[in-house]
Protein backbone atom coordinates (compact mmCIF):
# COMPACT_ATOMS: atom_id res chain seq x y z
CA UNK A 1 0.00 0.00 0.00
CA UNK A 2 1.47 3.75 -0.72
CA UNK A 3 0.71 6.36 1.32
CA UNK A 4 -1.63 7.82 -1.59
CA UNK A 5 -3.66 4.85 -0.17
CA UNK A 6 -3.39 5.83 3.81
CA UNK A 7 -4.84 8.52 5.43
CA UNK A 8 -2.43 10.11 6.97
CA UNK A 9 -1.81 13.76 7.75
CA UNK A 10 0.85 16.29 7.71
CA UNK A 11 3.17 14.99 10.38
CA UNK A 12 2.76 11.09 8.81
CA UNK A 13 0.41 10.12 11.72
CA UNK A 14 -2.73 7.87 10.43
CA UNK A 15 -6.15 10.14 10.19
CA UNK A 16 -9.04 8.63 11.93
CA UNK A 17 -12.26 9.75 11.76
CA UNK A 18 -13.36 9.09 15.45
CA UNK A 19 -13.10 11.93 17.87
CA UNK A 20 -12.37 14.49 14.50
CA UNK A 21 -14.31 18.09 15.39
CA UNK A 22 -16.28 17.50 12.05
CA UNK A 23 -17.38 13.90 12.20
CA UNK A 24 -20.28 15.04 12.11
CA UNK A 25 -20.43 16.17 8.65
CA UNK A 26 -19.76 12.98 7.63
CA UNK A 27 -23.17 11.78 7.40
CA UNK A 28 -24.10 14.53 5.32
CA UNK A 29 -21.04 13.62 2.66
CA UNK A 30 -19.51 17.21 3.96
CA UNK A 31 -16.18 14.82 4.08
CA UNK A 32 -14.63 11.71 3.52
CA UNK A 33 -11.79 9.59 4.80
CA UNK A 34 -8.97 9.53 1.73
CA UNK A 35 -11.33 11.93 -0.45
CA UNK A 36 -12.08 15.01 1.41
CA UNK A 37 -10.41 15.84 4.80
CA UNK A 38 -8.42 18.97 6.05
CA UNK A 39 -6.38 16.26 8.03
CA UNK A 40 -4.92 15.08 5.25
CA UNK A 41 -1.36 15.52 3.96
CA UNK A 42 -2.54 15.72 0.44
CA UNK A 43 -3.47 19.08 -1.26
CA UNK A 44 -6.14 17.68 -3.19
CA UNK A 45 -8.22 16.23 -0.34
CA UNK A 46 -7.84 18.98 1.46
CA UNK A 47 -8.94 21.60 -1.35
CA UNK A 48 -11.60 19.04 -1.28
CA UNK A 49 -12.68 19.51 2.22
CA UNK A 50 -12.71 23.45 1.53
CA UNK A 51 -14.55 23.17 -1.37
CA UNK A 52 -16.91 21.57 0.64
CA UNK A 53 -17.10 23.21 3.77
CA UNK A 54 -15.69 27.00 3.28
CA UNK A 55 -17.54 28.57 5.84
CA UNK A 56 -14.70 26.24 8.26
CA UNK A 57 -11.60 28.20 6.14
CA UNK A 58 -11.27 30.80 8.96
CA UNK A 59 -10.47 28.76 11.23
CA UNK A 60 -7.44 27.01 9.35
CA UNK A 61 -5.76 30.03 8.29
CA UNK A 62 -3.60 29.79 11.54
CA UNK A 63 -2.71 25.82 10.90
CA UNK A 64 0.78 24.57 11.65
CA UNK A 65 0.73 22.30 7.90
CA UNK A 66 1.38 25.20 5.06
CA UNK A 67 -1.03 23.73 2.56
CA UNK A 68 -4.30 23.89 5.07
CA UNK A 69 -2.99 27.34 5.07
CA UNK A 70 -3.00 28.15 1.77
CA UNK A 71 -6.11 26.60 0.72
CA UNK A 72 -7.81 27.64 3.39
CA UNK A 73 -7.09 31.51 2.24
CA UNK A 74 -8.78 31.01 -0.84
CA UNK A 75 -12.27 30.27 1.45
CA UNK A 76 -11.17 32.55 4.22
CA UNK A 77 -12.79 36.19 5.14
CA UNK A 78 -11.02 38.67 3.16
CA UNK A 79 -10.88 40.87 6.25
CA UNK A 80 -8.59 38.02 8.07
CA UNK A 81 -6.10 37.86 5.06
CA UNK A 82 -3.89 40.92 5.77
CA UNK A 83 -1.78 39.66 8.54
CA UNK A 84 -1.10 36.10 5.91
CA UNK A 85 0.72 38.82 3.73
CA UNK A 86 3.67 37.78 5.91
CA UNK A 87 3.85 34.48 6.08
CA UNK A 88 6.59 32.09 6.42
CA UNK A 89 5.43 29.96 3.15
CA UNK A 90 5.28 32.11 0.00
CA UNK A 91 1.59 30.17 -1.65
CA UNK A 92 0.10 31.69 1.46
CA UNK A 93 1.42 35.18 0.99
CA UNK A 94 0.41 34.66 -2.56
CA UNK A 95 -3.30 33.83 -1.97
CA UNK A 96 -3.67 36.00 0.22
CA UNK A 97 -2.45 38.85 -1.77
CA UNK A 98 -5.06 37.64 -4.85
CA UNK A 99 -7.89 38.05 -3.51
CA UNK A 100 -7.03 41.68 -1.58
CA UNK A 101 -7.26 44.53 -3.09
CA UNK A 102 -4.07 45.36 -5.45
CA UNK A 103 -2.89 47.99 -2.75
CA UNK A 104 -1.91 45.49 -0.46
CA UNK A 105 0.03 43.25 -3.62
CA UNK A 106 2.69 46.65 -3.24
CA UNK A 107 4.27 45.05 -0.28
CA UNK A 108 5.19 41.77 -2.26
CA UNK A 109 7.39 43.75 -4.90
CA UNK A 110 10.47 42.94 -2.53
CA UNK A 111 8.83 39.24 -1.59
CA UNK A 112 11.88 36.81 -1.04
CA UNK A 113 10.35 34.42 -3.09
CA UNK A 114 10.69 34.60 -6.99
CA UNK A 115 7.87 33.06 -7.66
CA UNK A 116 5.51 35.66 -5.65
CA UNK A 117 7.68 38.39 -7.28
CA UNK A 118 6.55 37.26 -10.94
CA UNK A 119 2.95 36.79 -10.28
CA UNK A 120 2.98 40.25 -8.62
CA UNK A 121 4.85 41.65 -11.58
CA UNK A 122 2.51 39.74 -13.37
CA UNK A 123 -1.01 41.50 -11.33
CA UNK A 124 0.21 45.56 -10.84
CA UNK A 125 -0.51 48.31 -12.89
CA UNK A 126 2.40 49.55 -14.71
CA UNK A 127 3.00 52.48 -12.24
CA UNK A 128 3.71 50.20 -9.21
CA UNK A 129 6.00 47.48 -11.41
CA UNK A 130 8.19 50.73 -11.93
CA UNK A 131 9.95 50.23 -8.57
CA UNK A 132 10.17 46.48 -9.67
CA UNK A 133 12.44 47.10 -12.83
CA UNK A 134 15.94 46.30 -11.01
CA UNK A 135 14.90 43.31 -9.43
CA UNK A 136 17.58 41.04 -9.46
CA UNK A 137 15.64 37.93 -10.87
CA UNK A 138 15.34 38.10 -14.85
CA UNK A 139 12.10 36.51 -15.33
CA UNK A 140 10.56 39.09 -13.07
CA UNK A 141 12.39 41.96 -15.47
CA UNK A 142 11.07 39.82 -18.47
CA UNK A 143 7.46 40.04 -17.03
CA UNK A 144 7.81 43.43 -16.78
CA UNK A 145 9.21 44.70 -19.70
CA UNK A 146 6.30 42.60 -21.56
CA UNK A 147 3.69 44.83 -19.52
CA UNK A 148 4.99 48.20 -19.06
CA UNK A 149 4.79 50.99 -21.83
CA UNK A 150 7.56 51.07 -24.69
CA UNK A 151 9.19 53.86 -23.57
CA UNK A 152 9.94 52.93 -20.28
CA UNK A 153 12.61 50.00 -21.52
CA UNK A 154 15.56 52.13 -22.09
CA UNK A 155 17.27 50.21 -18.66
CA UNK A 156 16.65 47.85 -20.41
CA UNK A 157 18.41 47.88 -23.34
CA UNK A 158 21.48 46.34 -22.25
CA UNK A 159 20.04 44.01 -19.40
CA UNK A 160 22.48 41.26 -19.15
CA UNK A 161 19.67 38.41 -19.72
CA UNK A 162 19.01 37.99 -23.22
CA UNK A 163 15.69 37.29 -22.90
CA UNK A 164 14.62 40.49 -21.37
CA UNK A 165 16.67 42.48 -23.86
CA UNK A 166 14.48 40.08 -26.95
CA UNK A 167 11.43 41.40 -25.42
CA UNK A 168 13.07 44.83 -25.48
CA UNK A 169 13.90 44.81 -28.82
CA UNK A 170 10.40 43.67 -30.58
CA UNK A 171 9.19 46.41 -28.28
CA UNK A 172 11.37 49.82 -28.38
CA UNK A 173 10.99 52.50 -30.12
CA UNK A 174 11.90 52.33 -34.11
CA UNK A 175 14.78 55.33 -32.82
CA UNK A 176 16.53 52.90 -30.10
CA UNK A 177 17.02 49.68 -32.92
CA UNK A 178 20.18 50.96 -34.28
CA UNK A 179 21.79 50.53 -30.94
CA UNK A 180 20.14 47.39 -30.29
CA UNK A 181 21.89 46.15 -33.57
CA UNK A 182 25.13 46.35 -31.97
CA UNK A 183 23.90 44.18 -29.39
CA UNK A 184 26.98 41.19 -28.37
CA UNK A 185 24.07 38.65 -29.09
CA UNK A 186 23.35 37.67 -32.86
CA UNK A 187 19.59 36.94 -31.63
CA UNK A 188 19.12 40.60 -30.36
CA UNK A 189 20.88 42.19 -33.47
CA UNK A 190 18.68 39.26 -35.90
CA UNK A 191 15.69 40.90 -34.12
CA UNK A 192 16.83 44.74 -34.73
CA UNK A 193 17.54 44.03 -38.33
CA UNK A 194 14.02 42.65 -38.61
CA UNK A 195 12.29 45.98 -37.26
CA UNK A 196 15.06 48.76 -38.94
CA UNK A 197 14.65 50.77 -42.04
CA UNK A 198 15.85 49.28 -44.93
CA UNK A 199 17.85 52.18 -45.53
CA UNK A 200 19.55 51.71 -41.95
CA UNK A 201 20.83 48.02 -42.91
CA UNK A 202 24.19 49.21 -44.26
CA UNK A 203 26.33 48.50 -40.99
CA UNK A 204 24.95 44.98 -40.70
CA UNK A 205 25.94 43.99 -44.40
CA UNK A 206 29.03 42.50 -42.59
CA UNK A 207 27.77 41.00 -39.52
CA UNK A 208 29.20 38.11 -38.32
CA UNK A 209 25.71 35.41 -38.30
CA UNK A 210 24.48 34.75 -40.82
CA UNK A 211 20.80 35.13 -39.91
CA UNK A 212 21.47 39.05 -39.91
CA UNK A 213 22.81 38.93 -43.43
CA UNK A 214 20.47 37.18 -45.04
CA UNK A 215 17.70 39.37 -43.26
CA UNK A 216 19.52 42.77 -44.20
CA UNK A 217 20.09 40.93 -47.99
CA UNK A 218 16.22 40.39 -47.94
CA UNK A 219 15.46 44.12 -47.33
CA UNK A 220 18.35 46.31 -47.96
CA UNK A 221 18.39 48.56 -50.81
CA UNK A 222 19.19 47.03 -54.11
CA UNK A 223 21.82 49.52 -54.59
CA UNK A 224 23.64 48.49 -51.61
CA UNK A 225 23.28 45.11 -52.58
CA UNK A 226 26.74 43.86 -54.79
CA UNK A 227 29.04 43.66 -51.73
CA UNK A 228 26.37 40.61 -50.67
CA UNK A 229 26.83 38.94 -53.92
CA UNK A 230 30.33 37.78 -52.20
CA UNK A 231 29.23 36.71 -48.90
CA UNK A 232 30.10 33.56 -47.25
CA UNK A 233 26.82 32.32 -46.90
CA UNK A 234 25.20 30.51 -49.81
CA UNK A 235 22.02 31.76 -49.02
CA UNK A 236 22.37 35.38 -48.50
CA UNK A 237 24.43 35.18 -51.65
CA UNK A 238 20.94 33.19 -53.46
CA UNK A 239 19.20 36.31 -51.89
CA UNK A 240 21.05 39.02 -53.00
CA UNK A 241 20.98 37.52 -56.31
CA UNK A 242 17.58 36.70 -56.62
CA UNK A 243 16.67 40.31 -55.71
CA UNK A 244 19.25 41.73 -58.03
CA UNK A 245 18.29 40.07 -60.68
CA UNK A 246 14.61 40.76 -60.25
CA UNK A 247 15.39 44.46 -59.91
CA UNK A 248 17.39 43.61 -63.25
CA UNK A 249 14.25 42.17 -64.75
CA UNK A 250 12.00 45.08 -63.44
CA UNK A 251 14.71 47.67 -65.08
CA UNK A 252 14.29 46.18 -68.50
CA UNK A 253 10.70 45.49 -68.59
CA UNK A 254 10.42 49.05 -67.50
CA UNK A 255 12.57 50.05 -70.50
CA UNK A 256 10.31 48.45 -72.71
Amino acid sequence: MTDIDEALDWQGKQVSCGGCAHEDRLAGGLCRLKHACVHDRYARRIDRFFNWNPELADSYIRHPHFEVRAIAVKHANQFLLVPLLDDPEEAVRWNAARRLPKKHSLRLRADPNREVRIRVADLLDEVDLIPMMNDSDYYVRLVIARRVAPSLLRQFIDDEEVEVRRVVVRRAPADWLPRMARDAEPEIRFEAAKRLAPDLLTSLKYDKDWRVRFEVASRLPVTELNAMLLDSDILVREMAESRLSSHRTEMKEGAI
